[in-house]
């Protein structure tokens, strides 16, 4: 697909990389005074993940606000030795891991307020299956590895069997236990047969926000970046992802509250769900503790929630 004539093509000698990003393939070019983003695919994907991607975009822009618009998408040709590129629109705004801990009480609850709404539109995005999207038309296929298991408890021995996983540093007692907790969150999921659009990476590093002055204060989200980990899944993922760490009352209660409002659930509820369906993703993360921060920190959050027994414990 060819760079439309209203924008400038990058000027891929002034690639840098896009701040807060951890992938390496992201970066922000500048062309004519104006900015894009060109994300440039190393291929762990595959070729078609340029064009999933694209689409992904194409569809969440009809569902919520601030998705890049799709400027340029070229699929890897591996002859010519030329990778997958992804070119999108610059939007403004701040990072809201910067944005949120500068927030005071009404600030913050005006920001969860505010993704409270999106997460509940996310939700709302039916779609007939769970699974991957593979290719351009998002048909749904299975689940890649290791998320391809027929329930938690299951995907739980997959990761402990996975070559270099933590989880085995757990100890055998706590795997038990841990294999206790993913039936229990199974069971509570399985209650919501629903499958939706799900982000799947929605926390604030991938959230641009703007705060507006005034006698009350108001929080406008101006970008949803980062759909690469897109797919069809369960309607509470994303709401638990965002609540996985960030517990502030002001901002976890008003994301909550309005999230559940907007979907007709009991706030206790709405939270039950979120933390089940956020347990393999945490799971995930802590079966690589020592890869990165967030890695790192999942693993002492799975070992407070496995020494209470609670999904919804902390380290505190």
């Amino acid at each position: 697909m060819d760079t439309p004539e209203s924008s400038p093509a990058p000027d891929f000698a002034s690639l840098r990389p896009l701040e807060g990003g951890w992938s390496g393939e992201t970066f922000v070019a500048e062309a004519g005074g104006e900015r894009t983003v060109v994300r440039i695919y190393a291929g762990r994907r595959g070729p078609e993940a340029p064009a999933v991607d694209a689409a992904v975009l194409a569809l969440a822009a009809g569902v919520v606000p601030g998705v890049p618009p799709v400027l340029e998408v070229r699929r890897a040709d591996p002859d010519q030795g030329l990778p997958g590129l992804l070119v999108t629109g610059f939007l403004p705004g701040e990072r809201g891991d910067l944005l949120l801990p500068r927030l005071d009480d009404a600030g913050a609850a005006a920001a969860g307020e505010a993704l409270g709404r999106v997460l509940a539109a996310l939700a709302g995005a039916a779609l007939p299956r769970g699974g991957a999207f593979v290719d351009a038309a998002l048909t749904i296929g299975p689940h890649p590895a290791p998320y391809d298991v027929d329930g938690l408890d299951e995907l739980v021995e997959v990761m402990v069997q996975t070559p270099g996983s933590r989880l085995p540093d757990l100890g055998l007692s706590a795997l038990d236990t841990l294999a206790g907790l993913a039936r229990e969150a199974q069971d509570l999921l399985d209650e919501v047969p629903q499958h939706c659009l799900v982000h799947s990476d929605l926390n604030p590093k991938n959230l641009l926000l703007r705060r507006h002055e005034g006698a009350e204060p108001r929080v406008e989200v101006t970008g949803v970046l980062d759909w690469e980990f897109a797919h069809a899944g369960h309607p509470f993922t994303d709401l638990g992802n965002l609540l996985r760490f960030d517990r502030r009352p002001a901002f976890h209660d008003a994301v909550l509250a309005t999230y559940a409002d907007l979907r007709g659930l009991d706030v206790r509820r709405a939270l039950d769900l979120a933390r089940a369906a956020d347990l393999p993703a945490l799971v995930e993360l802590a079966s690589r503790a020592g890869a990165n921060p967030v890695c790192d920190r999942a693993a002492v959050r799975l070992r407070a929630i496995i020494a209470s027994g609670d999904l919804h414990a902390t380290e505190d």
